[in-house]
């Protein structure tokens, strides 16, 4: 098994080290006790096989995305600064006194501080060097990453980006712009209702210092120009008022907050206990309304017994009489591609989201299942604590007993859990596939159904 030797690495597997470190720190225990409550708060059983490590996965996952902490940016900045001659006369401007420095598509993550849900941050960063000295450019990226994993709102960490830099550099002026992206996960009825709900939540924010503070100056030209030059196209006007890009925030903070307090106050209160345990303060007043935001986003996943809503959609479709089909009528295939869907990880307390791909076996002159019912099946499993697997099992297994048993399913999702933890993997999606009755030993069907999926990526940030 090339560096690892097979039992070596089957009993790293059994004692579950490759994945998981314990860690003993009272802060991270504490994180964990309350993932057990909350967890108990939706009718889970923490003992359940997939959950028994959730509290330590979660704690694991928020202690590092907000390592920034206890990060402190003078150590990063203090042993990369580099003398550079650079070039400062009535020719040009060049070099470590003057010329301009710009560091494009900084991929970050930060946690939403109304809501506790991960946000993805496409970051640009320009400097313009002066006393005869630059920095190391990979500490541009390690500074944003430092305020990055901090619970954050977006002009807020621009800010403290260009603040910092400007601080530990010295330069002549900082430049900073964000693409910021943020998760707008619907609730149980309006992704039952509402096929075209829009994903994402996206704005624009800037910052600049020293010879920046002047949005008008020429040197704002320069660097959006060296931004557009490689395809990115940002607005220098960008609004300075990123308080309500929350989608969480039109939960408001007066009474509807107070209600759900009141009803899930052990909840609410273990939410408080994990900021306290990440070293914020729940009082502060971005935080006082973000317990009972998490906890009504959190409620979406409650484990309820809604398995007899499905039961009717059962017979409606099958004929007793011909369970599988009428034989002596030819079959087609009939396909619903790119069905809605948005789930949560019970291994992280962290949303995937997607797109759902159905194909099954159809008697020429019988009627199609509708679309409406397949995206209610698809969100009906999707609005439980999920892994990815057993989600395209379940829509596979529900789908075959409404139109007789010959089912392919494909899903195609994006997993925050991929970037909002140490492997930050930007970009990449997972696919699962579950066949049933004939596609199962139909090779050329399946090949014919997986040829009609559409090639787009899914829709994201």
């Amino acid at each position: 098994m090339g560096a690892l030797d097979e039992g070596h690495f089957c009993s790293e597997l059994e004692n579950g080290c490759i994945e998981l470190s314990v860690d003993d720190e009272p802060e991270s225990r504490a994180i964990e006790d309350a993932v057990r409550v909350l967890m108990q708060g939706l009718g889970e059983d923490v003992n359940r096989e997939g959950l028994k490590k959730t509290p330590l996965r979660v704690a694991k996952a928020l202690r590092e995305g907000t390592k920034g902490y206890r990060q402190k940016v003078k150590e990063i900045v203090q042993g990369a600064l580099f003398p550079e001659a650079g070039l400062d006369n009535a020719v040009g401007h060049a070099g470590g006194a003057g010329g301009l420095v710009v560091v494009r598509d900084l991929d970050l993550f930060s946690y939403c501080e109304s809501c506790l849900l991960p946000f993805q941050v496409k970051c640009h960063v320009g400097y313009v060097p002066s006393g005869q000295r630059v920095v190391g450019l990979s500490k541009l990226s390690r500074v944003a990453d430092v305020f990055g994993k901090r619970l954050q709102e977006p002009q807020r960490l621009a800010d403290e980006v260009c603040s910092a830099l400007h601080s530990g550099i010295k330069p002549a002026g900082v430049a900073v712009i964000l693409q910021c992206s943020h998760i707008h996960f619907p609730n149980l009825e309006s992704a039952f209702l509402d096929s075209n709900h829009q994903g994402w939540v996206k704005l624009l924010v800037s910052s600049g210092s020293g010879a920046f503070e002047n949005e008008s100056a020429d040197i704002w030209a320069d660097f959006l120009s060296l931004l557009k030059f490689r395809g990115i196209d940002v607005q220098k006007t960008c609004s300075r008022d990123s308080s309500t890009w929350c989608p969480s925030r039109s939960l408001g903070s007066g009474n509807a907050v107070s209600k759900i307090e009141s009803t899930n106050q052990g909840m609410t209160t273990a939410v408080a206990s994990i900021l306290r345990s990440l070293g914020e303060d729940p009082l502060r007043k971005e935080l006082v309304g973000t317990p009972a935001r998490f906890v009504k986003w959190l409620m979406n996943f409650q484990n309820c017994n809604l398995d007899m809503k499905l039961n009717g959609f059962v017979s409606a479709r099958v004929d007793p009489l011909h369970p599988n089909g009428d034989s002596s009528k030819g079959t087609q295939i009939q396909s619903e591609l790119n069905l809605s869907l948005w789930s949560q990880c019970e291994h992280h307390l962290l949303p995937f989201y997607g797109v759902v791909h159905i194909g099954y076996m159809c008697t020429e002159g019988s009627i199609p299942i509708g679309k409406s019912l397949l995206q209610s099946i698809v969100c009906f499993y999707g609005f439980k604590l999920q892994v990815q697997e057993r989600l395209t099992r379940q829509i596979a297994e529900t789908v075959s007993s409404l139109s007789g048993g010959d089912v392919i399913v494909v899903v195609e999702a994006n997993h925050t859990c991929m970037i909002s933890r140490g492997i930050e993997k930007f970009g990449s999606s997972t696919a699962t596939i579950a066949v049933l009755g004939s596609f199962s030993t139909d090779s050329a069907a399946r090949a014919k159904f997986l040829q009609s999926l559409p090639n787009n990526a899914i829709a994201g940030p």
